[in-house]
């Protein structure tokens, strides 16, 4: 949904003081340069809107909590963690990447959108 402003009219020099046309000039610049109507030619001074952004919400968390058991055996006075548990430890440092991965990505599409390029 793209944003709507309506046009602010010229401020009138005849019939108000001069400070208020200063004061009413300063504010009609403002808020044109905040909606991107003054001509700004990079827009840096305009505003974003909730339109402005299109981010999607990042995909549901896959790991929730860690699987391995911390199981293991001592072997000559060294603790060494069984296989099938060093394995499911794989598992959900590989399902936790995928989830930084997937948040890097969705905050990467946020930053381009907020900095409008």
């Amino acid at each position: 949904m793209p944003t709507r402003f309506t046009a602010i009219p010229t401020v009138p020099l005849a019939g108000i003081e001069p400070w208020q046309v200063q004061l009413l000039s300063a504010m009609k610049e403002n808020i044109e340069l905040l909606t991107g109507t003054r001509g700004e030619a990079d827009f840096a001074s305009a505003a974003l809107t909730r339109a402005a952004l299109t981010v999607s919400p990042p995909a549901e968390q896959v790991m929730t909590q860690v699987s391995a058991q911390g199981n293991g055996v001592s072997i000559s006075n060294n603790a060494v963690p069984l296989l099938e548990d060093y394995t499911q430890l794989i598992v959900d440092v590989q399902r936790l990447a995928n989830d930084v991965a997937s948040l890097r990505a969705t905050v990467e599409v946020l930053i381009v959108q907020l900095r409008g390029q």
